[in-house]
């Protein structure tokens, strides 16, 4: 395996929120039939279900978000894709899926604070006040897409990685001191 290097080398700002881009983070795209009991025993054997949707299903440092009736995003330490795309190839065998280490494609960002809300706020066409804990958001930021969820004191966020230089800023400009919503 290749040395990591996240997208932007771990940027951080300090506004009136924490902005920092954290990488790398291991995500495989699945896409299958949700409903089939083989994907539901091989994330139960992982600590984790088959989320609702617009759900996130989170472990320690193992997620699995849903992005639509057939994709999950799954998340895990970067280290671990290999191994767990050949755990859930191996149980996934008899059926029909794909499972794709999209890691080097996106980018992850974490929005910390008391007032990481406005942040999203500020980019996101998102009623945040209505978000439920475990909710998994996809929209846009600004002009490009993403996926957020509420998470400990602030949000994850992620967008693709030809974008983060853009979303960054997206994100570092809306924590400026003093434009507070």
């Amino acid at each position: 395996m290749h040395d990591p290097i996240s997208a932007l080398n771990g940027q951080s700002f300090d506004g009136f929120a924490k902005i920092t881009e954290i990488g790398p983070l291991g995500m495989i795209s699945l896409r299958c039939d949700l409903g089939e009991k083989p994907l539901a025993a091989v994330l139960k054997k992982m600590g984790l279900s088959v989320p609702a949707p617009r759900r996130i299903v989170q472990a320690g440092a193992l997620s699995v978000g849903w992005m639509s009736h057939d994709e999950l995003l799954v998340i895990v330490p970067y280290a671990d894709v290999q191994s767990t795309l050949e755990t859930l190839r191996n149980a996934l065998a008899k059926m029909h899926f794909l499972a794709v280490d999209v890691s080097d494609a996106r980018a992850a960002f974490r929005v910390e604070g008391d007032k990481a809300d406005q942040i999203l706020a500020k980019l996101c066409p998102v009623d945040l006040a209505a978000l439920a804990p475990g909710e998994l958001r996809r929209t846009r930021a600004a002009q490009v897409a993403a996926a957020f969820w509420a998470d400990g004191d602030g949000f994850t966020l992620v967008s693709f990685r030809s974008v983060a230089g853009y979303v960054m800023g997206l994100l570092t400009h809306s924590a400026q001191p003093g434009s507070e919503i």
